[in-house]
Order: C-alpha cells, then structure tokens, then sequence
C-alpha cells in the first residue's frame, strides 16, 4: 500500500517525505524525533496521510496531522485512504478525519475518463491531483 501511494504521488508531481526513511531519524524515540518530523512537515507546501485501519494505533498519527494542521491549515492537507474497497471506511473511523480532503480515483467533470484527484466532500468539488499538489 505504502509503495504504491508514494508511486501515485510521486507520478502526479509530489516529493514524497517518509519519516522510517529518513536517515537523520533517530532510532528510537525522543525530542530529536518530535522536532525533526515539525521541521518535515513545515517544510512540505502539503501534507498527504496515508489513512490505513491501522492508522487509528498509531501514537505519532493525530500529532502529525495536528501539527500540520496548525502549520498549513486544512486546505494543504489530504488523507489518502488505503482501503481494499472504495467504500471502505474504517480508515475514517475518526470523526475529525472527515473533516480533511481525500485522494480517490474517480471521475470527474472536466476529464474523460478516471483520474486521482483531491476531493473535498462537503462542498462536492474535486482537484486534479497535480494541480492540487502544485498548489492550483
């Protein structure tokens, strides 16, 4: 799943910042780690969480999502789902990821055919996901 959503972002544009990656990553967690995934993630112009069933275990999750959050504001901020079925869920089994944009495959209006694009369900409009990444 990891490998084929950074393949997705890194096709449509993105660089793709993975924090088990990151050489200067401490090897266990410390004050090093907290400031060194800020300074990550301010650095992005956006921020994408890759949202699994598993996501909801996670510790460091919602702190990178708030940290972001307070960083770029919602607007810079999407959830990539990783769900075996477009109507799978459980990866917003958090209210307030609801409340964030979402990368899905579908169609859209102004394309023929399917494309990734960055939804915003609330005001039913969609963004190519390249443009969205490049800040259009």
């Amino acid at each position: 799943m990891v490998a084929g959503a950074i393949r997705i972002l890194e096709d449509h544009g993105a660089k793709v910042y993975v924090d088990e990656i990151d050489p200067e990553m401490p090897p266990y967690t410390s004050d090093k780690t907290a400031e060194l995934l800020k300074t990550r993630i301010r650095e992005t112009s956006r921020f994408v969480l890759l949202a699994s069933k598993n996501s909801k275990e996670s510790k460091w999750v919602p702190w990178e999502l708030g940290i972001a959050d307070g960083e770029k504001g919602m607007s810079k901020i999407a959830l990539f789902p990783a769900s075996d079925s477009r109507y799978e869920k459980a990866w917003a089994s958090w209210e307030y990821l609801g409340l964030y944009r979402r990368i899905v495959w579908g169609g859209h209006q102004s394309y023929n055919g399917n494309i990734w694009m960055v939804l915003e369900e609330k005001k039913n409009t969609a963004t190519e996901l390249s443009k969205w990444l490049k800040g259009y």
